[in-house]
């Protein structure tokens, strides 16, 4: 069988990120973070239900990134437990254990208007550790990945999601056949109790890097054949 020449695999590789017209790639881009793309909604933990029943409360709306939190830095993106609602002797927030009475869903992302339609979306990301505490007492905390979909007005039409774990990793999503006014987000998000701040960097934390976009690397391979082309002209 004939071996396929390195100048061939190149150009095959280069050519391979942009053969499918109707997929799109995205990273991970904190510079489109702000406090204008964060979203905090809350309901009664099952800890909370269980054990002190009347306590806690539900609600949602826009937070800081601090509020959440979310730090970033140097590009990365950093979550850890909610702290910012945490309030002992109020049983909307806090149980009289000490844990947190209300489940928190903390959510930061890249949000866009009349972008991404008649496609399929991918949000690429590498998530560099991922510490969170699985169980503890009043519950554990888990992160996400996530692409929403919403039509003109915020009226939802789907998501897809996939959980944190160390490494690059992906979430695809299709928007073939949608309209041009369509909302779409992504981003991550962190899911668990209001937490002690005292005892919240016991619970853990995960952080995620950004990828290199496709045209990048196609780019990259490009450039590789045009060495090789011009190594072979040479000879």
């Amino acid at each position: 069988m004939n071996e396929m020449s390195p100048c061939k695999l190149l150009l095959l590789a280069a050519l391979g990120a942009a053969v499918n017209l109707n997929a799109q790639t995205v990273t991970l881009n904190t510079a489109t973070y702000s406090d204008g793309s964060t979203y905090m909604s809350w309901s009664p933990t099952a800890y909370t239900i269980a054990n002190f029943p009347g306590n806690g409360g539900s609600g949602s709306g826009g937070w800081s990134l601090a509020a959440l939190p979310a730090i970033i830095s140097g590009g990365n993106l950093n979550l850890s437990p909610n702290v910012n609602a945490y309030a002992p002797g109020t049983v909307y927030w806090t149980n009289p254990d000490g844990t947190g009475a209300n489940q928190m869903d903390a959510a930061a992302y890249t949000e866009t208007t009349g972008v991404y339609f008649n496609t399929s979306l991918t949000f690429t990301f590498d998530v560099l550790a991922n510490t969170l505490a699985a169980s503890a007492v009043g519950g554990g905390y888990t992160a996400d990945a996530f692409i929403k979909d919403f039509g003109p007005g915020y009226s939802y039409n789907g998501e897809v999601t996939v959980p944190l774990t160390p490494g690059v990793d992906s979430v695809t999503y299709s928007l073939l056949g949608n309209n041009p006014g369509e909302i779409v987000q992504y981003g991550f998000e962190i899911i668990g109790p209001d937490a002690n701040p005292a005892t919240v960097a016991s619970l853990g934390s995960v952080t995620i890097a950004p990828v290199p976009e496709p045209t990048t690397l196609a780019l990259a391979g490009l450039g590789g054949l045009a060495i090789l082309v011009a190594a072979r002209r040479r000879k």
